[in-house]
């Protein structure tokens, strides 16, 4: 990669990828950003490409025509589909696993049968494809508090129920299995249920190296206290502290035995990977492994790395990945997630949005746009269930999350206030 004068096309057009868009652009060795498709946030700090992230053809024609240095990929969907295959194909250096490493995330069987191939922690499961093998699974797995059913493939967050009994494990796998997810559903993950306290490790990887960032905490459920439906993630705090010990021994433990057994299966994986962690009584346990950064971790993360974020990826594409962690600022972040009404079922979209002209002048505030779009008039309004990720920076935890709930105080959708969590870092939210 040039010294100077980068040329980047990211793909995506979520508060991630408006998050990656924000430190590439503030790099000084980037002369331009674009981004496939982006949104109106995005657009204030890149270039909007009228493609969408899953043309795969119509990507690699728009990063040849406008000559870009490198393509970053957000989401997992272009990643599994082999958007980067198809890339390095037409010459174009791009930065992300092939689907053949992505995988990792497009298949949880694959993925739980590699943890154990790498002798990493996780729960124990079974993986079904019939009634009577869920059947079976499921009365050895249930516990106490009943088991897990994923479903294999990817499912818009809707593929992974904790039943808290034998007969919702079955009901589900019952519906699953006869076509109601469709293809992710018709193989599933009958998983033990873990209990203890979630968090996020997320490590950029060039096939044999990695540098790991902070840990982060996410909050799944809708409500505070951990209550309601899973959801794509209500917000995020970083750092947070490992219950277990030195999070860099953690990455030291898990991203090489990892990439080793990638190796051995023949994938040399670049990208990022995604460790989703539960810290139980018994020690670290593996949840999953995803392709990508995480969301809202990414808005986090990024709003609080301390060095160039080309540098970084350069490191990863050019294999010189050195083990060390990624640097951040001192202090935390705190992100908060303002949801559409209806959120996760049906949210409402074209819902006017007001107050961010607000948030402008606020000291320690990112405001990353998540589902939003512009109507036909030029007005700001909803577009998808997680609307804006507002990330308050701070020397405390406390400091952080005052920022960010101020900033939030003043955001309306038509005119009332959003769906989000008012206790985002709080001490034992995201304990699942």
């Amino acid at each position: 990669m040039r010294e100077r004068g980068l040329r980047v096309l990211v793909v995506g057009g979520g508060g991630r990828e408006h998050a990656l868009v924000t430190a590439l652009a503030a790099s000084p060795r980037v002369a331009d950003v674009w981004c496939a498709p982006g949104n109106p946030g995005i657009a204030e700090v890149a270039t909007p490409v009228p493609v969408a992230a899953d043309d795969l053809p119509g990507l690699v024609e728009h990063a040849r025509a406008l000559a870009v240095d490198v393509v970053v990929v957000g989401p997992e969907a272009p990643l599994v589909a082999g958007l980067v295959d198809a890339l390095s194909e037409a010459g174009i250096p791009a930065f992300g696993p092939t689907a053949a490493g992505a995988r990792l995330e497009a298949s949880k069987a694959w993925s739980k049968a590699l943890m154990r191939e790498a002798g990493l922690p996780t729960a124990d499961f079974e993986v079904v494809s019939t009634l009577e093998e869920a059947d079976r699974a499921i009365d050895r797995l249930t516990g106490p508090r009943g088991v897990v059913v994923k479903a294999d493939g990817l499912a818009a967050g809707k593929g992974v129920v904790v039943a808290g009994s034998v007969d919702e494990a079955r009901e589900t796998a019952r519906e699953w299995l006869a076509g109601g997810l469709g293809e992710a559903g018709r193989t599933l993950v009958i998983e033990r249920r873990l209990s203890g306290q979630e968090a996020s490790l997320i490590a950029v990887v060039d096939g044999t190296g990695f540098r790991a960032f902070p840990l982060a905490r996410d909050h799944k459920a809708l409500c505070d206290g951990d209550e309601g439906p899973n959801t794509g993630g209500m917000g995020v705090v970083s750092p947070v502290t490992s219950p277990d010990g030195d999070p860099q021994v953690l990455a030291e433990r898990v991203f090489p035995a990892l990439l080793a057994a990638l190796r051995a299966r023949g994938i040399v994986y670049r990208g990022v990977v995604f460790a989703g962690l539960m810290f139980t009584d018994a020690g670290p346990s593996l949840l999953e492994f995803n392709c990508r950064f995480g969301d809202p971790e990414a808005q986090v993360l990024l709003a609080g790395l301390d060095m160039d974020l080309v540098d970084l990826l350069e490191q990863a594409l050019e294999t010189r990945l050195d083990g060390s962690p990624v640097p951040v600022r001192p202090g935390t972040r705190v992100c908060v997630v303002a949801a559409a009404p209806g959120y996760p079922g049906t949210p409402a979209r074209g819902q006017a949005v007001a107050g961010l002209e607000t948030l402008a002048p606020l000291d320690g505030v990112h405001v990353f746009h998540a589902g939003t779009r512009l109507s036909a008039e030029g007005v700001l309004e909803t577009a998808g269930g997680r609307v804006l990720n507002v990330v308050g920076s701070g020397d405390s935890v406390e400091a952080a999350r005052a920022r960010a709930y101020e900033a939030l105080a003043g955001v309306t959708f038509a005119g009332v206030a959003p769906v989000y969590r008012r206790d985002i870092g709080l001490a034992g939210a995201g304990r699942r």
